[in-house]
């Protein structure tokens, strides 16, 4: 039977109702978004135009009442002093008058009489200011005192009363923007009323649809499967409802027609499914065993190409230094690139031996105080630090179970990318600090350099990757991917904080003592809250993590310089723990500048 014979199908009802609704919808948001924006051009009006004129109209009037008291205060006194306030209020008259017509330009009626309030001003001082003015400098106070009547005092008050229709006219602007905000708000309630209607309305047609052509049809389908699943097969499945529903039933109660049939294939199914696992789980331990194998290539080729490799580099070398001069520019120029290309395979194959040897060449795991670690780090990259005038500081770190001389590496890593990309002009600062969540220590490298954009926070791990060339920063491309083979050779995992406002800052967990574990549940236990931070210590935000207790979450320091962040990634080269090392300092906060 086909969908015009049986009726209307689901997905065709629904996407009428959907329609129905749908164009009610967005011609009330059309209707919403055109009451809106008048809405806003009122709202703007009343708040940059109206408001704004209504108060330089008193602003101007102000400043003609000091002009006219300046002037018959000068006529009394003759002093000059006391035309300070008539030229003060001369220029404020003008700048108000200048900045009242750029805002009048869609009200015609107050622009005209802004125009009579300033030609009224300009004929009372051309004839009562300036020739009062100009009689008491060449006749005295008595004649100007004369020139000043009734009909001056009339001429001014017409000024007045000018200033008092133009505020009057200001008024009626606001209380009509007023009105038409009031309006246009109504409106766009009642709009917001209509829609929240039709959505109830549709949503109370679309529950009843559903309960009549959904949940009935499917309700009584699925008792007739029931029936079969308990082992009725003979059981005749029909449907109801649209015709998808009706067609459901008929492939369903085709199904059941074949399940007799298929229970024999099912069983055999089961025993190709099994075969197929006992193979899957054979790949398993040939990929496991075909990873070792390629992880010991890596580091038996690595090894072996270093006796050829320097001998090549060796040959370069000498030439380069035996026949520098005596051949052509250009044979200078391809001797110096053999002898870099040289070196850089060497510095590649050493990271990469570097890379192979983590987890396989192990010390075993002892507990590992930290802040040893970053005394550590602190003498392997001190030269690297004065170089760029870095400063590095760390707050109290914790002990860790882990191998010293990989994590001696790893944060020699962080460090050294730290100081390696850093803004120019701007002395590198590099701040560790640690926190303990849950079961596990966070551990955290802030800088202030160029930062890593979040579309780079991914890739700077890879092996090999870099985003900047050779010249701009030297370096490999394998040392962060050293620094994330460490730490999750430690369990632990390492990210990019992409939230941070300037510089980047690395982030690695690490598994933290039982003790530290314990010690941070009770003291988050105490009814008074205390962390239990050793007594005597005035580090603000760390603890002794040598007697078992949790750091607290430590900041950067307050002077650390802020600086927007470059889009680049980082690497770094691989340092190594046999480098030289400084001794620990004791505190709560190490700083090494």
């Amino acid at each position: 039977m086909t969908a015009v014979g049986r009726g209307w199908t689901l997905r065709q009802r629904v996407v009428g109702l959907l329609a129905v609704v749908g164009v009610l919808l967005i011609g009330l948001a059309a209707a919403e978004a055109t009451v809106a924006a008048r809405n806003r051009s009122h709202t703007d009006a009343l708040l940059t135009r109206t408001g704004p004129l209504r108060v330089q109209a008193q602003e101007l009037l102000n400043a003609l009442l000091d002009q006219e008291t300046s002037v018959r205060g000068y006529a009394v006194s003759g002093d000059r002093q006391d035309l300070v306030p008539y030229d003060d209020g001369v220029r404020q008259e003008q700048k108000l008058i200048e900045s009242i017509g750029r805002l009048v330009d869609d009200y015609p009626g107050i622009r005209r009489e802004l125009d009579v309030v300033r030609a009224q001003a300009e004929q009372w001082r051309r004839t009562v200011a300036v020739p009062v003015i100009t009689t008491v400098q060449r006749d005295g106070t008595t004649a100007a005192q004369g020139l000043i009547d009734d009909r001056t005092r009339q001429q001014f008050d017409q000024v007045r009363a000018s200033v008092a229709r133009l505020d009057a006219g200001i008024i009626a602007e606001r209380e009509a923007n007023a009105r038409s905000i009031r309006q246009t708000g109504n409106l766009l309630v009642v709009l917001l009323v209509i829609a929240a209607l039709v959505v109830v309305v549709a949503g109370a047609l679309l529950l009843v649809s559903l309960e009549r052509m959904v949940v009935r049809p499917l309700t009584g389908l699925a008792d007739q499967v029931r029936e079969v699943a308990e082992g009725d097969y003979q059981h005749h499945i029909s449907g109801s409802g649209p015709p998808e529903f009706q067609q459901l039933a008929d492939d369903v109660e085709a199904m059941r027609r074949k399940i007799a049939k298929d229970l024999t294939e099912v069983r055999e199914a089961r025993e190709r499914i099994e075969w197929v696992n006992t193979q899957l789980q054979k790949q398993a331990e040939e990929l496991v065993r075909s990873n070792r194998d390629l992880e010991q290539f890596a580091y038996v080729a690595s090894h072996d190409l270093q006796e050829p490799l320097r001998k090549v580099a060796s040959f370069c070398q000498l030439l380069q230094r035996r026949y520098a001069g005596q051949l052509d520019d250009r044979a200078d120029q391809y001797i110096a690139f053999a002898v870099d290309g040289a070196q850089r395979m060497q510095r590649l194959i050493n990271d990469l031996l570097a890379f192979s040897r983590i987890g396989r060449l192990t010390t075993g795991f002892t507990e590992v105080d930290m802040n040893k670690v970053m005394a550590d780090v602190a003498g392997q990259t001190e030269v690297a630090r004065q170089q760029a005038e870095a400063e590095l500081t760390w707050s109290e770190l914790p002990t860790i179970r882990g191998e010293e001389p990989l994590l001696t590496n790893l944060l020699t890593n962080l460090v050294s990318n730290s100081v390696k990309f850093r803004r120019p002009d701007v002395p590198p600062r590099v701040h560790v600090s640690a926190r303990l969540v849950d079961d596990e220590w966070e551990i955290t490298c802030q800088d202030n350099g160029i930062g890593i954009e979040p579309e780079f926070a991914d890739k700077i791990f890879v092996i090999f990757q870099r985003l900047h060339s050779k010249d701009a920063y030297p370096g490999t491309g394998i040392g962060l991917a050293i620094v994330k083979k460490i730490v999750e050779y430690h369990g632990g995992r390492v990210w990019v904080d992409t939230d941070t406002e300037e510089g980047t800052a690395i982030r690695f967990t690490l598994p933290a003592l039982p003790g530290d574990v314990e010690a941070a549940r009770a003291a988050a236990e105490e009814p008074d809250g205390d962390t239990g931070a050793t007594e005597g210590d005035e580090s603000p935000g760390s603890t002794d993590a040598g007697e078992g207790v949790p750091a607290r979450p430590t900041d950067m320091d307050d002077t650390a310089t802020t600086g927007p962040t470059a889009d680049t990634a980082r690497d770094a080269d691989d340092q190594r723990p046999d480098q030289a090392t400084s001794g620990r300092t004791d505190g709560a906060r190490e700083t090494v500048g």
